[in-house]
């Protein structure tokens, strides 16, 4: 079965041999994004808020550049280095999602990478 390749400049340039999302079909597969500015390419200051809307608004980027939408999300993956961060990050996702929200999983995880508190990968059907 034929894979899309999904790259966008708003949303960060992949930091290892990984792309922003695959497309197979009507589905996608979005890689994690962290906080990173797509600018500079860098963390974004302001604690797990600023971080956890700077990530899905990289996400909403991917999920454009796939010719979705952030609704189109069926499933998604959020990973926090601390769970007490677990009730902004709901808040914050709340304001880029509506009901019917996503299935969901959230993990805690010991680091992420550039030092990120937060991550969010998803699967989106277009």
């Amino acid at each position: 079965m034929p894979r899309e390749t999904i790259q966008t400049p708003h949303a960060p340039a992949a930091i290892g041999p990984y792309s922003q999302a695959i497309a197979v079909d009507r589905m996608v597969f979005l890689s994690g994004q962290i906080p990173l500015d797509p600018q500079s390419g860098q963390l974004v200051e302001g604690g797990i808020e600023a971080q956890a809307k700077q990530a899905f608004t990289n996400l909403k980027a991917v999920c454009e550049a796939a010719g979705g939408r952030l609704d189109n999300c069926v499933k998604l993956t959020l990973f926090l280095t601390d769970l007490q961060d677990f009730a902004v990050v709901n808040q914050t996702m709340q304001s880029f999602f509506e009901a019917p929200y996503p299935a969901r999983s959230t993990i805690q995880v010991s680091a992420l990478p550039r030092g990120a508190s937060f991550e969010v990968e998803a699967i989106m059907i277009r």
